[in-house]
């Protein structure tokens, strides 16, 4: 991370340059307060936020909050980001920066930022986005609609957790099982179908997926896979409204 005097956010990106930026990820932003940091002996940057601003009373800081920049820029904040192992070298205890770690957003209208620039907060103008992992899952799914699908890396882009939730999608999945929730439409990172989900082939052919089988050359049985290119979901606007 480098320090920068001018930030471009741009809608359906993130902030222009970085790596991590994406189009689905509710997470395209770190924003902290400076009150906070100044509070805990922290240095700007150490906490690998993007932006810190100052003057917004700490109980005012939401999930659910609206940033609108004078040049027009704007950030919906979505959740509190997580305290980790990646910052615990900077505090006493992880408990000690709870609800200090900042709040991660998205970019809803374009536009340039630069150090010193005004903003207008505006509380509780959208929902806010569970901390809870898992109901984020939920949240995300049942946008998917028929006759589409999603592999198990868009789910966390789109849940805004690291790549080691790839773990726990199938644990999910396994407690969604019973519920009504369109599980048939998510495939594994490759786009095979998936153990966890019952009659996945129906359901998806009953959709107009075509679902292919692949031969498995270790056993007798076919692999049942689709098309990624032709079905895969994208909605670039699932976090903008």
């Amino acid at each position: 991370m480098v320090e920068l005097k001018t930030l471009n956010l741009k809608v359906g990106h993130g902030i222009q340059g970085d790596i991590n930026a994406d189009p689905i990820s509710p997470r395209q932003v770190l924003i902290v307060r400076y009150e906070d940091i100044l509070d805990l002996s922290i240095k700007p940057g150490e906490l690998r936020e993007n932006i810190v601003v100052t003057g917004i009373e700490f109980d005012n800081f939401i999930p659910g909050s609206l940033l609108t920049f004078e040049s027009g820029a704007a950030i919906r904040l979505t959740f509190h980001c997580e305290p980790c192992k990646q910052i615990a070298h900077l505090v006493e205890s992880l408990n000690s920066i709870q609800g200090k770690r900042g709040i991660l957003g998205v970019v809803i209208k374009s536009g340039k930022i630069q150090v010193g620039s005004n903003f207008q907060f505006q509380a509780n103008k959208f929902p806010a986005l569970s901390e809870n992992p898992y109901e984020r899952f939920l949240n995300f799914i049942i946008k998917i609609p028929s006759g589409k699908v999603v592999t198990y890396k868009q789910i966390i882009k789109g849940m805004g957790v690291d790549n080691s939730y790839l773990r726990a999608i199938p644990t999910y999945l396994k407690k969604t099982s019973d519920a009504d929730y369109p599980l048939h439409r998510i495939l594994d990172s490759q786009g095979y179908l998936i153990n966890y989900v019952k009659q996945q082939k129906n359901k998806l052919l009953n959709e107009g997926i075509k679902v292919l089988s692949e031969a498995n050359s270790l056993s007798d049985l076919n692999k049942s896979f689709v098309d990624i290119k032709d079905y895969l979901w994208k909605d670039d606007t699932i976090y903008l409204e």
